[in-house]
């Protein structure tokens, strides 16, 4: 147990300040400002939608208040029939820099999500695309603009985006594990992109230039994938060279999460059967993290409390005279080291990513998080024998 402490803990370390480390003290560029650049490019906004008429009418007029110099906002209308056909055909001409394309019945060969934004994007004004779902709302009336303000090198294909959850003073616990939950995915994901193995993207708030879905030729390796849009995609076509993050909080995109514990698994479980179908370096890297972090707290707290037991029956100097008393003070030791380095990098990280949890929060929920990859690793990975059909919202 104790080389396993040991080894597991040792790895979380390495995570941690090597890598965590570089989303907690990476320099964040200022805002763009479009004032300032005139040069900026044409970008499309495409939001899917399927029966999201009530997120359309708050989400639109948002949208086309951005400040920039030359967007459009394309809505793909995927066979609704709560009216949002009616709205956009209605109010579209009342937007400066909205349209939509209807689309009326759903095809076999693709999954109904990737079928909408591949026509979506075919039918893109702008050779950048910037993607965000009808429930989200953007931080401000220059989201648009820091997104593509990070495609300033010309070698930059990819632009990683933000998409925190909300806080609702409702189911106050998933509340808080949600919120911590994408918190610390996009401290993977963004510490491994700066690393230069970026993995994935959230479809919520992810830009990307055109010609490199079409070169790709789009979702083909992974059409008929119940999701996978957004991080199977980047999986794909992301390299260490034509990716980067942008952290600013006016690039953000929030969202309101799910209010029942069910619904949350039911999409959690499509976000992580996804995953199976990586790169293998990728599965190895987020194996090992979630493995040793489960394996970190089910043996830790287990070596601290013989290690207290062991000082309160023989005493501290006779425990550190004794080889197997060393040992046992040090693993303990690295452990609350490993704790506590946590604590503050991704305490700093959530401070920049818009205090998305409360920092004292973070121990009690990095506990939590080690029993949910344990149980969802358990439930992903176990065979169904009666598999449903799952929707792309």
């Amino acid at each position: 147990m104790l080389i396993v402490c040991l080894l597991s803990v040792g790895i979380q370390l390495f995570y941690i300040l090597a890598i965590f480390s570089r989303t907690a003290f990476r320099a964040v560029p200022p805002a763009v400002k479009p004032a300032d650049n005139p040069d900026l490019p044409g970008v499309t906004i495409i939001v899917c939608a399927w029966n999201e008429l009530d997120n359309l009418r708050a989400l639109l007029p948002l949208l086309d208040q951005q400040i920039y110099p030359n967007f459009e906002v394309l809505v793909m209308d995927d066979r609704s029939s709560d009216g949002t056909k009616e709205f956009l055909e209605r109010s579209a001409g009342a937007f400066r820099h909205v349209r939509f394309i209807r689309i009326d019945r759903e095809h076999e060969h693709v999954t109904p999500k990737k079928y909408a934004l591949t026509i979506g994007i075919r039918q893109a004004t702008h050779d950048i695309v910037l993607l965000t779902d009808a429930d989200c709302r953007p931080a401000g009336d220059s989201w648009l603009a820091g997104m593509a303000g990070r495609l300033a090198n010309p070698r930059v294909q990819i632009v990683l985006g933000f998409g925190p959850y909300l806080r609702h003073p409702d189911n106050r616990w998933l509340n808080r594990l949600i919120r911590y939950e994408t918190l610390y995915t996009a401290v993977q994901y963004f510490s491994l992109a700066l690393a230069g193995i970026p993995y994935m993207g959230v479809g919520r708030n992810l830009l990307y230039r055109r010609q490199l879905f079409l070169n790709n030729k789009g979702f083909y390796t992974h059409i008929r994938v119940m999701g996978g849009d957004d991080d199977l995609f980047i999986n794909e076509v992301a390299t260490s060279r034509n990716t980067t993050v942008s952290l600013h909080p006016e690039t953000f995109t929030w969202s309101s999460p799910k209010e029942t514990f069910a619904a949350w698994r039911h999409q959690k479980r499509r976000h992580l059967s996804v995953g199976k179908h990586y790169r293998t370096r990728n599965k190895l890297w987020l194996g090992v993290l979630s493995v040793t972090h489960i394996l970190s707290w089910m043996t830790g707290p287990v070596v601290v409390a013989l290690t207290s037991a062991r000082v309160l029956t023989e005493g501290f100097p006779a425990l550190v005279t004794h080889p197997q008393g060393q040992l046992l003070l040090a693993v303990s030791g690295l452990f609350l080291f490993r704790l506590l380095a946590f604590w503050g990098v991704v305490g700093r990280i959530s401070y920049r990513l818009g205090r998305t949890v409360h920092w004292a929060g973070i121990p009690v929920m990095d506990l939590v998080l080690s029993i949910y990859y344990a149980v969802m690793g358990f439930v992903t990975l176990r065979p169904r024998r009666n598999r449903h059909r799952m929707t792309w919202r």
